[in-house]
């Protein structure tokens, strides 16, 4: 009985697999998940395994990381192409009505979480809306993070 060796193209892709989920989990996208990404990209890697495995370290890295991204663009816009917008969809109203929405959330908020929201959007940073306030950043800092979560829960239901 010989002992097995292992399959050239599979330890590409063991050696690779951490740069691979990390780009594939970036690009999540549109009823793909990081599985479907992963397959595309394996699928591009083997039809070019030969030049693959005739690199090694760097040249050998960086050629997986352009392979695998190029493929998962790639799928990304097949997907984007069959799933065009109407016509009639217009983005720029569909943006003026989430802030419409947020701002009338903002404004049943109960003071001081209004001011707080409203001074951060308008650009103070935590010490100005401490000093306005007459508290510490840190509690500006929670009051904002607590009214963030909030605002999520109510913007989502």
């Amino acid at each position: 009985m010989g002992v097995r060796t292992k399959d050239p193209f599979d330890e590409l892709l063991h050696r690779y697999r951490g740069l691979l989920f990390s780009l594939c989990s970036r690009f999540r996208h549109r009823g793909l998940d990081t599985d479907d990404l992963i397959q595309e990209a394996t699928i591009a890697l083997w039809r070019n395994r030969e030049r693959l495995l005739s690199l090694s370290g760097p040249s050998q890295a960086a050629l997986t990381w352009k392979i695998a991204r190029n493929a998962v663009i790639d799928t990304l816009r097949r997907i984007e192409d069959s799933e065009a917008l109407p016509e009639s969809y217009d983005q720029r109203e569909e943006d003026r009505s989430l802030v419409e929405e947020l701002h009338e959330v903002i404004a049943q908020l109960d003071e001081p979480d209004r001011t707080i929201v409203t001074m951060k959007l308008e650009g103070y940073s935590y010490k100005e809306i401490a000093q306005e306030l007459d508290t510490t950043e840190k509690n500006v800092s929670v009051r904002l993070v607590r009214v963030k979560d909030k605002l999520r829960k109510e913007m989502t239901k």
